[in-house]
């Protein structure tokens, strides 16, 4: 994975450079989607396009590339590099600007695409992650965490606290007590074989993946809904597991170094996500 797609060009590593004064580079300025590719294809790009031009006009950032040039770049890196499977970083910046947080004088964007091998779990069994509360409350702005801005140093200092508790992952809850989502991925919880997963309007991503497995547990005959999930309820729950877009379904096996129940329905899940990943890629 050794080229790189910079402003719709596509140059070695050494030469994607941007500038010092990019408000992505300042202030977190940005949006950026993390893209599945499998079979040399992402999964899942119009979604993820379509999140992102949320984002652009939540921001108001207006970008100068349309959706049939986005997608054409990204075929391009994928074919330049040979990826078969892979996880296909894009970042769009404000781009350059004065000092001071006023965008007004800023731009023009930046765009930046690359790729990282990926290693599929096994398609029989989910992987699995033992998962640590984040203490600092979640209490910020809900209609900006549904965007995936490039600014994301709450869910760097929840990983990190995680990891300093030999964890594999933060849960991040509010001020009630409620858990959200965790630093990279939607959660949801099996309660009498029916899917919960906290509201979209308690200020969590509208993750991809929980999208699709939502859809999936319609197609499986399983009931699912929106619900709010006390952090200290989730042990006594049929299982825990995460969603995100590179690993599909994660399995919780931990809370704060207590196990968490393990429901069948998760490996279930987990098989139907890459046999349509495999199949609409």
């Amino acid at each position: 994975m050794n080229w790189v797609l910079l402003n719709g060009q596509i140059v070695p590593p050494e030469q994607a450079v941007v500038s010092v004064f990019d408000r992505g580079f300042l202030y977190g300025d940005s949006l950026f989607e993390t893209v599945l590719v499998t079979r040399g294809r992402p999964f899942l790009w119009e979604q993820h396009l379509a999140r992102l031009g949320a984002g652009t006009e939540f921001l108001n950032l207006k970008s100068p590339w349309t959706t049939a040039q986005l997608t054409d770049m990204a075929a391009r890196l994928i074919a330049v590099n040979q990826a078969n499977t892979a996880v296909l970083r894009l970042t769009l910046s404000r781009g350059p600007g004065p000092r001071g947080y006023s965008p007004r004088l800023a731009g023009p964007p930046t765009l930046v695409m690359s790729l990282e091998t990926a290693r599929l779990p096994a398609p029989g069994q989910p992987s699995g992650w033992t998962l640590h509360e984040f203490k600092t409350r979640a209490n910020g702005w809900p209609s900006l965490a549904r965007h995936k801005t490039g600014n994301k140093l709450l869910q760097i200092l929840a990983r990190a606290e995680a990891e300093n508790h030999h964890a594999d992952e933060a849960l991040l809850t509010d001020e009630k007590g409620l858990a959200l989502e965790s630093a990279t991925a939607n959660l949801f919880a099996i309660q009498k074989n029916v899917l919960l997963t906290p509201p979209l309007e308690a200020g969590v991503l509208p993750g991809l993946t929980r999208a699709l497995v939502l859809r999936l547990a319609s197609e499986l005959g399983l009931d699912s809904r929106e619900a709010d999930l006390p952090i200290a309820g989730l042990g006594d729950m049929e299982g825990i597991f995460l969603t995100l877009s590179t690993l599909g379904i994660v399995e919780g096996l931990a809370l704060n170094g207590h196990p968490l129940p393990r429901s069948p329905l998760t490996r279930r899940l987990h098989q139907a996500f890459w046999a349509a990943a495999l199949r609409e890629a």
